[in-house]
Parts: structure tokens; sequence; C-alpha cells
């Protein structure tokens, strides 16, 4: 990267309206890495596009802001607010939301003229992302999943997880004490907990129509007419894209035992422990998981493994 810091938010920021079946018309927030930092095309390297978790106050920016100049580095590099989060806009969820989002992130990807990405989504970004390519699997080339909502089977652990249940107590009780208490079960190294990462979260969550998006999203896992269509674990065996899921060892979120089906039943599917890691670890592990993503992806680049 000749310039890391000119990739701030500001300069990167980008919206599109894009339009769709389920919720019409719709604005959608994303940052697009090469407008200031210009990547060459070596080989048939495709574009790489990031989903996004889904506790409060999550956002493209959140979660992947500082990992992506490390990614710009080597592709062009788009951060996108799924609908409910972030700059985008917050409609009501129609269905479930995976494929609510899915359908919303291939109609920006029509509008923005890019015919194939990877994709890399973390916890409910990664249940999005096997939903589009499930759906539309010749949109996507390689997946990345980290600790993927919908797919992770959790088969010794309770639900809902530790990490779940501090995120429906902020949902019942929106302070920032019930935020904090939230992102502490998202890391291992708890000084990541910071007072300022607490009200940058704090200011998303609660901002207007944020709370009214996280509930009907929430509700379209637990309302039965449209739950089971956010069981991805049992279409897993349908995906034929190379994938790497990536897991943190102390996953209080979604567990590490949540992998096992998901390794099993996806044909081309291998597995990454970061040890002392969480849910986060674009942030937690950030160097290997650049490191071991990166490396993933450039096999589809040398030629090594296609889209299907």
């Amino acid at each position: 990267m000749s310039d890391a810091a000119a990739l701030s938010k500001e300069s990167v920021r980008r919206s599109a309206t894009v339009k769709t079946e389920a919720a019409g018309e719709l604005t959608l927030n994303y940052y697009d890495s090469s407008v200031v930092e210009p990547v060459e095309t070596r080989g048939d390297r495709l574009p790489l596009m990031m989903l996004h978790g889904g506790g409060p106050g999550a956002s493209a920016w959140s979660n992947f802001g500082s990992a992506l100049p490390g990614f710009a580095a080597e592709y062009h590099t788009l951060l996108v607010d799924q609908p409910g989060f972030g700059g985008s806009d917050k409609p009501a969820v129609v269905g479930n939301y995976y494929r609510f989002a899915a359908e919303a992130v291939v109609a920006l990807l029509d509008e923005l003229g890019l015919e194939q990405v990877h994709l890399l989504g973390n916890s409910l970004g990664g249940g999005t992302a096997m939903r589009l390519a499930l759906e539309h699997p010749d949109r996507v080339a390689r997946l990345v999943l980290m600790g993927p909502g919908g797919l992770s089977l959790n088969l010794f652990h309770a639900d809902p997880t530790e990490g779940v249940q501090r995120l429906m107590d902020f949902a019942g009780n929106p302070t920032r004490e019930a935020l904090r208490s939230f992102i502490s079960t998202m890391v291992v190294n708890q000084d990541l907990v910071t007072d300022e990462l607490v009200e940058e979260r704090y200011v998303d969550a609660t901002a207007p129509g944020a709370q009214e998006a996280m509930a009907s999203m929430g509700m379209s896992f637990w309302n039965p007419e449209t739950a089971e269509d956010g069981m991805l674990w049992r279409e897993a065996h349908r995906l034929r894209h190379h994938t790497l899921l990536t897991w943190g060892r102390e996953d209080r979120v979604n567990p590490l035992d949540g992998a096992m089906a998901a390794l099993k039943l996806i044909p081309k599917a291998r597995l990454h422990v970061f040890p002392r890691c969480g849910h986060w670890a674009q942030i937690e592990a950030a160097d290997e998981f650049r490191e071991v993503a990166v490396a993933f992806l450039n096999r589809h680049a040398a030629g090594n493994g296609g889209a299907r």
C-alpha cells in the first residue's frame, strides 16, 4: 500500500441505490478501496467483498475498517453495510434475513457491474455470504467464513450461546453497560474493549431505526415461518465453492464445535483455527487472519480451483 492512511472512512465511503423484490428500492452504504488505491489485476484476480456481523452497532467499518489497508494491497476490496446496519437503509425484513440481505447484495453487485466476487463474511455476514453462494453460485468465486451464522451448528454448547444471550440482553435494555458486556464476549483480549469502541457502537446501535431493524432481523430467526430458512447447515452439502472456515478457538458466540458439521458436509471446505482468539478474528488475530485468507484467495488467481 503506497499510502495506507489514505484509506480512511471518508475517502472510500460510497452509496448505491438498488432494487430488490423483497425490499423494493433501498440505499446501501459501502466502502470501496479502489477509489483511492487501485490494484492492478493479476491473472484473474477478482474483487473481494466483505460482509459484517450482526451485533448491536455493527457495520462494515466497525468490523473491517482496520483490516481494509492490508486486504486492499492485494485485492479491490469492498466493505458493505448490510440492510439494517451502518449507513444502509433499515427496512423491515421480509422472510429470513440471510436471503433478504443476500438479494440486496446481489442487486448491489449488479449496480456496480461486478459479475463475480470473492465473499468474506463474519457471523451474520457469513450466513448472508453462504445464502448468496447457494442461490447465485456463479456470482461467487471463493468463500471465507468467520464463525458464520446459520452454518454454525452447536453440537455441545447450549443455545443461545453466551454471546447471543448478551446480544438479546442489550436488545431488551440498550445501555452502554449491556453493550460492553456483549462486546466483552467477542474477544479474549479485554484490552480491545475500550470506552471509545463501546461509545462508537452505542451511537450506531441507538441511531434512528437501528433498534427496530435489529428486532426485525432477530425475529426472522425466531419466527417459525422464516427461521428454518436460516438453518444453513441443513444445506451445507449443496455448497460447491472452495470454502475457508475460520474460527477463534475461544469463540463465545458461535463456538468452535459449531464448525464440525460444516467441515464435514461442505465438499471443498477447510478449517483454520486461531488460538487465543474469540469471534473477531479479523481484529484479534489480524495479521494471521489476513495472511491465511489472502493465501486461500490467491490460489484462485493461480488457477488452483475455480468457483465451483
